[in-house]
This record gives C-alpha cells, sequence and structure tokens, in this order.
C-alpha cells in the first residue's frame, strides 16, 4: 500500500479517503473489531511526515475528526504507539496544532479505565514537552486540573505516572512560569490524597511534589497550606459538633423507656477517623517539609500472601470490636 501511495500519484487522495473509511467503520460502527488498525497507522506516520508545509485543511479534518477519535477505542492499547508518533508528527510539522489536540484528549479522557489513564499521559506528557510556552498558556489550567485529577485517584499507577509527568524539566519550567494558577490547583489534589490514598510509597511521591510545588514558589505555597489548615481547622470543629450532637441523641435515647429492653454498651466511644502519617505532615512548617522524610514500612512476608502496602489501623475500629465481642459474650452468659 505504501508503496503503491508513494507511486502513483493520482490515487493519493483515494487511499488517503479509504483508509478515513475504515477509521470510520472502527470507531462509530464495529469497534473492536479490526486487526490492521496498527499497521494503517504505521503507513500514516511516514505520509504524514512527507505533507508539505503549510498543511491542507483537509489534513487538519482528518487529524481532529479522524486520528483523535481513535483514543476512544477500547482496544486502544494495540495501536497507541503509531497513533502517538502519528499525532507527534502533526505537532512538528504545525506547533498551533498542540492545544487542539490537547483538548481533544482531555475530552476523551477516560473515566473509569487506569490504563487507558496511563497511556494517555505517557502521550501527553510527550506532547506538552514539544509545545512552546505561548501555546502552553492558552490551556495552563485545563493541564493543570486534568493533572490534579488524576493525583486525586485511587490506582497508584494513575498517581505515580501523573507526578512523574510533572517531574519532567519542561513541564517544571512551565509550572514555575504559571506557578500562580498551578500551585493552587495542585496542592489542594495532593494534599487530599496524602491523606486518603492507601499506599504509602504513593504518600512518598506525593510529598516529593509537594517539595517541587514549595521550591516553585515559597509564597503561593505557603498561602495554599495556609488556607488547608484553616479548612482542616473548620472541619474539626464540625466533626466536634456532629460528636456533641450525637451523645445528646444518644443522653435522649437512653431517657426513653423503650431503651430498657436492647441494652446498649456506654463503653462504646463514637468511633472517628484515626490521625495518619500524612495529616501530621500538612501541620508542618515549610522548613520542616523540606526536611521531613517517612520512611516506608517494610511489607509482611507471608508464605500465603504479600501485600504491597501496609494498611493503617484504626483504633476505635478495633475497641468497638472489642466491646461488641465482650457485649456478646456477656449476653451469652447471662
Amino acid at each position: 500500500l505504501h508503496r503503491v501511495y508513494g507511486k502513483m500519484l493520482a490515487l493519493r487522495i483515494h487511499v488517503r479517503r479509504l483508509i478515513n473509511n475504515i477509521f470510520f467503520k472502527f470507531i462509530y460502527e464495529l469497534p473492536g473489531r479490526h486487526n490492521g488498525i496498527a499497521e494503517l497507522l504505521e503507513i500514516l506516520g511516514s505520509i504524514i511526515n512527507g505533507f508539505a508545509l503549510p498543511l491542507k485543511e483537509e489534513h487538519r479534518v482528518f487529524l481532529l475528526k479522524v486520528l483523535l477519535p481513535l483514543h476512544k477505542a477500547r482496544t486502544l492499547g494495540t495501536f497507541q504507539p503509531q497513533l502517538a508518533y502519528c499525532v507527534v508528527q502533526f505537532i512538528e510539522k504545525d506547533h498551533t496544532l498542540a492545544c487542539p489536540i490537547v483538548r481533544c484528549l482531555m475530552h476523551f479522557w477516560p473515566k473509569t479505565n487506569s490504563v487507558k489513564e496511563v497511556m494517555l499521559l505517557c502521550e501527553l506528557e510527550e506532547i506538552v514537552d514539544m509545545m512552546h510556552p505561548a501555546d502552553f498558556a492558552e490551556i495552563h489550567q485545563e493541564f493543570f486540573r486534568l493533572i490534579a485529577r488524576c493525583a486525586s485517584s485511587q490506582h497508584f499507577q494513575v498517581v505515580e505516572r501523573a507526578l512523574v509527568c510533572l517531574n519532567s524539566d519542561h513541564i517544571l519550567q512551565l509550572m514555575q512560569d504559571h506557578s500562580a494558577d498551578s500551585i493552587p490547583i495542585l496542592f489542594p489534589a495532593l494534599s487530599r490524597n496524602l491523606r486518603a490514598h492507601w499506599s504509602r510509597n504513593i504518600h512518598n511521591v506525593i510529598i516529593n511534589a509537594l517539595k517541587s510545588l514549595m521550591e516553585l514558589n515559597p509564597h503561593v505555597f505557603e498561602q495554599c497550606s495556609q488556607q488547608a489548615r484553616a479548612e482542616a481547622s473548620l472541619q474539626r470543629a464540625k466533626q466536634q459538633q456532629r460528636d456533641t450532637q450525637w451523645q445528646s441523641l444518644e443522653s435522649l435515647a437512653q431517657q426513653n423507656p423503650a431503651s430498657r429492653v436492647v441494652p446498649v454498651p456506654r463503653d462504646v466511644a463514637v468511633p472517628r477517623r484515626a490521625p495518619r502519617v500524612s495529616d501530621l505532615e500538612l501541620d508542618m512548617t515549610l522548613d520542616e517539609l523540606r526536611r521531613s522524610t517517612i520512611e516506608v514500612e517494610a511489607p509482611s512476608q507471608n508464605a500465603r500472601m504479600r501485600r504491597r502496602s501496609v494498611l493503617p489501623q484504626d483504633q476505635d475500629v478495633q475497641q468497638a470490636l472489642m466491646a461488641h465481642t465482650a457485649h456478646g459474650v456477656g449476653r451469652t452468659a447471662d
């Protein structure tokens, strides 16, 4: 096919039109039922490399309407390297296409497929590394919101790939140019996932990312940390108010004569979330955060099961279970 395209100039438009029809059929009619998409994209990569400048409107429409919708396919992993190569070839031909490409990738961003998220993050990093600072200024807020959403994920590979994307030298320079916008977007997502994520290894990666943000602009980072502390104190006040309301409801319930029929154990405390290392980390000052290190606990060696991380134990839940067990034993003895 490549030889036919190269030697017969009169058939080039017809060949491109047939390839477009195959892609349209794959995207909208029979998704996941074509085994030659990767080979066609390889041929298109060499064809795009030979496009004359400036690009024709036909080629721009082919990029936006045919190539980029291929990212929606469920079998993206079978042809993603070839597709990324074709997209990069267009950006090398015309750097102004980078912004529409990034916006289109954000439009087709997967919601529940973490494998596709990792692949698209790799492709997005490659595209942003080729963007000019003036082009990146148009989409910097959208880009940082996307990275913050990926950094808030519970899937460790998505979080790790998103934070590795931020460690690129070119992206760090772009973040420094837009630090007034990037740090307020990224800091809440990182601090929130530092509290909630289950992996201790991700905690270390997030702390290193926070250190990088602090080095970019300490003044903006300090403002974000103070706002986070104020929100945390407000949440603690709401939690205390909620606990007080529950205690008043329990006292009113104990005054009810019907509560004597079903005795309620009084030694069971109101369950609260146990503080983790990450909660203490948020209360540190900037100097303490610069010197802070968190040691990763070694996973327990078990002949039957090997855990990737050590989950924190909730002391209140353990006390409630012990009290429930003791209450059940006492009721059985009676």
